[in-house]
């Protein structure tokens, strides 16, 4: 039965993203047509220098995209090791990266500018 309720919230889940998808090719915009999307211009010279905010932003995905590896293991973690050890692990990495976000932020790097 379960197997069932799986197969059919699979199958509309993938039916829906499906009809949402083909209405948003059906209206293209200037940008979807381009074949440039990460805002350089294509026609442009080659050796313009790179603004930083590019590099700082895919940095900062990078460093959240470890911290949810880091924090996958959790629950197996609870497992074997005293919960408290695992809670103040946990607490601690996720405070020392708010706090580097909290530093970025104040300090304008998360600002965009021409």
């Amino acid at each position: 039965m379960n197997l069932i309720i799986l197969i059919t919230l699979a199958t509309l889940t993938a039916t829906a993203l499906y009809t949402i998808n083909t209405h948003t090719i059906t209206k293209p915009d200037i940008n979807k047509l381009s074949p440039y999307e990460c805002g350089f211009d294509p026609l442009g010279n080659a050796r313009t220098p790179i603004s930083i905010q590019f590099f700082l932003i895919a940095i900062l995905f990078i460093l959240f995209d470890l911290e949810i590896v880091l924090l996958l293991p959790t629950p197996w973690s609870m497992n074997t090791n005293p919960p408290n050890t695992t809670i103040t692990l946990v607490t601690a990495l996720l405070t020392i990266l708010t706090l580097g976000l909290l530093y970025e932020w104040l300090q304008g790097g998360l600002e965009w500018t021409e």
